[in-house]
This record gives structure tokens, sequence and C-alpha cells, in this order.
């Protein structure tokens, strides 16, 4: 009985492990493509800046 309900709880912490494993590895796809975005836009207009 204590068993059955250990292996419950475990299952449980397992399956949110992954969702949240599963949401910060596409977080930090996306935040990665939206750097090289960024960062090839300002070497573009890197001839345009004067200071």
């Amino acid at each position: 009985m204590n068993n059955e309900k250990t292996y419950k709880t475990m299952a449980n912490v397992g399956a949110g492990d992954l969702a949240i494993g599963i949401i910060v590895l596409v977080t930090g796809i996306v935040t990665g493509i939206l750097m090289i975005i960024n960062g090839a836009r300002l070497l573009k207009g890197k001839s345009d800046l004067m200071f």
C-alpha cells in the first residue's frame, strides 16, 4: 500500500520535471534564435552608425 503511493508520487514528479525541462529547452532555443537575428541586424546596420 505504501509502495504504491510512493510510486504514484514519483511518477507525478517525474512527469512534472519532464514538462519543465521541455519548456526550458524550447525557451532556450527561441531565445538563442532571437539573439542571432538581433546580432545579424546590428552587424547589417553597423555601417550606418557613427560615433
